[in-house]
């Protein structure tokens, strides 16, 4: 080969090499950072993917056949050096993300209370999160701030709060603020009592540690309260003492007041009340009416509203009046999230004063501050984080975009297929109702033990044609089903009672048939221990199986005859001892006596056994011979005559025969 083809061939060579890194720095380029351009054809693409998410999910399992750890054996142990292509990406949300989803928006999901969501709603938080401001003060972003204030006054005039509790009333002194979950309302909330609390008693006993104070502080709920009050129990170190609810799940007055008296005369301090419009595992009411009038007797004491879903519904005007003693609270929350169609996160909470909320949580560092801080709100003060996301964005494009009587429908509409699943429930007589349907929550059971009614749902939760969760109210398993799917229609009411039906008659025909199969298993083993005992007493008691005996009857003998004990001497005459002189004798029966001394015979050997009936208390001992004893005799009872006879006549010998009477005994 010569040089110039080697040069040539090289140079190619290169060529090829330079041509290959061009087109991979080209892709990791496109990769490794989405322009505005391939944003929008990305951005339209996942529009269209989500909604035909949404349209075909009455297609899917509600809950998916996975078990834990499922994704990790689908995606590698590490990240990829190198980008990929957003194809890829996405082929794998198909075949690994969405198989391990549980659907919260499909048609055949009840369990919980609704996952909020609408177009509106996920526009607003597309943009809020494209804006991208961290508005923890007003001046970190005006807009950001003057909006939540602005749309917390109007949802909360929505829903019929008082007016100390909005923010741009004149004279008011409260207001409102998005957090991330009611769990964040009820601790923030708690906290501030505290700090009230603490500050209070420190003014009465200035020289008393906070610590040995904060000891004696006790909080207050219902048993039916969620489980986010003991957890800010918990995260506050302060005592909570969990009340006993009446009949109807619903915490009164006088129950709170005759603990809150107890705990006083006991040295403690209550200062925190957290009450319940709308609990989770019933959606039943606390009565805050009655528990806002008795704590008037306590001053300083905090009382806190959660309302997390029944409080979307104060909305309608129906409904108001289940928000009857709102004027005792010095906080409400509500969770737009559940029941607004506001995807997560959006709580909204409302205090009467601001500042007995914001001086517990207060801390301004120099970097924080700005020139508007005495005469604007900034939010970081009003919870727990610094950072907070435009969430109240989002709430403003649906209230704007549905309109108050737009929500009111929606709300309407969840509550009348509520109703309709209680109708279904009502009419089948195996079924019974276990809350006051007031809202979209139907809490019902199959009426017979906790464990049918977990065998039900755990047969219709694993088939995936419906998701349904359970509660435990009254100390009763039950099951709690919601319409929580935006558009859920009254098909979808009567194909989940169906799907229910169907599930109830099928465990209640196999309940029947073991409990059937259990009866005739029992019928069989009683029927044979019978037998066995028919055996064993006809073995032991000779009137069973010879009529003769109980013709014959058990010869009455005298009480004032003694207990002698008849043996034969030597010279073959009777010899009489008492009954404490016998050493050896068996309880047998007459037959197996009459083998007994059958083998006696037969082997030629004499038996030392002193034999003794069990119908007649009777010893004896085997003779040693038949040959003496006369033709057809046994050992019946019928021969009994000339036993007593000896025994009167001790002097008389004995008939012959094949035993030899040791004793005889009347009891």
């Amino acid at each position: 080969m010569n040089n110039s083809f080697k040069d040539e061939l090289h140079f190619l060579e290169l060529i090829i090499l330079r041509a290959i890194d061009c087109i991979l720095l080209d892709f990791i380029c496109t990769s490794k950072a989405m322009d505005s351009h391939e944003f929008r054809k990305r951005g339209t693409e996942m529009v269209e993917y989500i909604c035909q998410y949404l349209e075909t999910l009455d297609q899917r399992r509600v809950i998916p056949s996975v078990e834990p750890g499922y994704l990790r054996h689908l995606l590698p142990a590490e990240a990829p050096q190198q980008p990929e292509s957003w194809d890829t990406i996405m082929a794998d949300v198909d075949d690994k993300i969405l198989p391990g989803v549980t659907h919260w928006q499909h048609p055949r999901f009840h369990a919980y209370f609704p996952a909020g969501n609408s177009f509106p709603s996920i526009l607003g938080d597309m943009l809020g999160d494209g804006i991208g401001c961290i508005g923890f003060s007003w001046a970190a972003s005006p807009a950001c701030t003057e909006l939540e204030t602005i749309v917390l006054d109007w949802l909360g005039k929505a829903i019929g709060l008082p007016d100390h509790f909005l923010a741009l009333k004149n004279g008011s002194t409260g207001g409102g603020v998005i957090q991330t979950s009611a769990s964040e309302c009820i601790l923030v909330t708690m906290l501030a009592a505290r700090a009230q609390a603490i500050k209070r008693l420190k003014s009465q006993h200035p020289f008393v540690e906070e610590c040995h104070l904060l000891s004696k502080l006790m909080a207050y709920c219902s048993k039916e309260a969620h489980s986010c009050v003991e957890k800010a129990a918990m995260i506050c170190f302060v005592k909570l003492r969990i009340l006993e609810p009446d009949e109807n799940a619903s915490l009164r007055g006088h129950a709170l007041y005759e603990a809150m008296e107890e705990d006083e005369l006991q040295g403690l301090v209550p200062f925190f009340v957290s009450t319940t419009l709308g609990t989770t595992g019933s959606c039943a009411f606390d009565n805050l009416l009655e528990i806002g009038q008795e704590l008037q007797k306590f001053p300083g004491v905090w009382l806190h509203v959660d309302a997390a879903y029944a409080g979307n519904s104060f909305i309608c005007p129906e409904l108001k009046p289940l928000l009857k003693g709102i004027e005792y609270a010095d906080s409400f929350n509500t969770n737009p999230n559940k029941w607004l169609l506001t995807n997560f996160d959006c709580s909204t909470l409302w205090v009467r004063d601001r500042i007995r909320l914001t001086s517990a949580l207060v801390v301004n560092p120099l970097y924080l501050k700005h020139g508007y801080s005495d005469a604007a709100i900034d939010y970081r003060h009003w919870g727990v984080p610094l950072s907070r996301r435009f969430r109240s964005l989002k709430l403003w494009f649906v209230l704007r975009s549905y309109g108050i009587s737009g929500l009111q429908k929606y709300i309407r509409h969840h509550i009348d297929l509520a109703k309709r699943f209680e109708q279904h429930v009502i009419k089948d007589k195996r079924f019974e109702i276990c809350n006051q349907v007031k809202l979209g929550l139907v809490c019902f059971r199959l009426k017979g033990n906790d464990k049918l009614n977990e065998k039900l749902l755990s047969a219709i939760n694993e088939s995936g044609k419906l998701h349904m969760v359970p509660a435990c109210v009254g100390e009763r398993y039950i099951i709690r089903f919601c319409a929580v799917a935006q558009h859920a229609t009254e098909e979808d009411i009567d194909y989940a009672w169906d799907i229910i039906v169907d599930f109830a008659n099928e465990l209640l025909e196999k309940e029947q048939h073991d409990e059937l199969t259990e009866i005739i298993n029992k019928k069989k083993e009683n029927t044979l221990a019978q037998k066995r005992s028919f055996f064993v007493r006809m073995v032991s008691d000779p009137k069973i199986y010879n009529p003769a005996i109980n013709k014959a009857g058990t010869p009455k003998l005298s009480l004032e005859t003694a207990s002698p004990v008849v043996s034969r001497s030597g010279a073959g005459n009777p010899e009489i001892r008492t009954q404490s002189s016998v050493d050896h004798h068996s309880w047998i029966s007459w037959p197996l006596a009459f083998l007994f001394n059958s083998n006696n015979e037969d082997s030629g050997q004499k038996s030392n056994v002193s034999l003794r009936f069990r119908h007649l208390d009777t010893n004896v001992r085997s003779s040693s011979s038949r040959r003496s004893s006369a033709a057809g005799s046994s050992p019946s009872p019928e021969n009994e005559s000339n036993v007593v006879s000896a025994i009167r006549s001790p002097k008389r010998s004995p008939r012959k025969g094949p035993l030899t009477i040791n004793s005889i005994s009347n009891q």
